[in-house]
């Protein structure tokens, strides 16, 4: 491989790098207060709220049910109105933390849903208000599901970003593509496929080892001396 094509593996890289690491923060942001609100507000939540619940699973389900390369193309006038224009990496973030968002927001439900209801019963029963079950016994307690669900999102993302790379945005997706594929440079797609494959294993791996760390921190917590 050339010096010049090793120059736009990590240019591309970088871009790959932005497009997951700025989505999925943004999604977390965003899908995290999702999730909660969505156990919350269920028939048995500690804030039940069967319309809110319905219309936001309906959004949710929607938005996710949707295959990404139309949820690209669906929502490029609001990429354009966001970033101003359709292609490039900034513009794939758009479509990339609208499909993580309630990807998110689904998998930090499902942690949520874990949690011992005893332990809520005990909070309210000592007087807790509905904000401080939250933060003090729902979040610590899913923590670990919640990072698990982290993980499995950013591993997602890197195969979205490598869609969105056959549409114009940007990353290793458009370096195999263009090189790989319409150059016929069958070692540039290797590489591109070699190195996603690689990073996939760098997240998963980190990922699973916080979970560890939290779930050994949480456990240790909850040990009596």
């Amino acid at each position: 491989m050339s010096s010049e094509m090793l120059v736009l593996f990590l240019g591309s890289f970088v871009e790959t790098l932005i497009m997951v690491g700025l989505s999925g923060l943004i999604g977390a942001l965003l899908g995290i207060p999702l999730g909660v609100a969505l156990n919350v507000t269920e028939a048995h939540g500690i804030l039940p709220h069967p319309k809110f619940n319905h219309v936001a699973g309906l959004v949710v389900n929607a938005v996710r049910s949707t295959p990404f390369i139309i949820l690209m193309v669906a929502v490029i006038p609001f990429t354009r109105l966001v970033t101003g224009s359709s292609i490039g990496t900034a513009a794939a973030v758009v479509p990339l933390t609208i499909a993580a968002t309630p990807f998110v927001a689904r998998l930090v439900e499902s942690a949520l849903r874990e949690v011992d209801s005893g332990l809520i019963e005990a909070a309210q029963a000592m007087g807790a208000t509905d904000a401080q079950i939250v933060r003090k016994v729902l979040l610590p307690e899913a923590f670990p599901g919640i990072v698990a669900g982290l993980t499995i999102t950013l591993v997602s993302l890197v195969g979205y970003s490598a869609m969105a790379g056959a549409v114009g945005g940007g990353g290793l997706g458009d370096l195999g593509i263009r090189y790989g594929y319409q150059r016929f440079l069958p070692d540039v797609m290797a590489a591109v496929v070699v190195v996603l494959i690689a990073f996939v294993q760098l997240v998963q791996s980190l990922g699973d080892r916080l979970v560890l760390r939290v779930s050994h921190r949480g456990q240790s917590a909850q040990t009596p001396p």
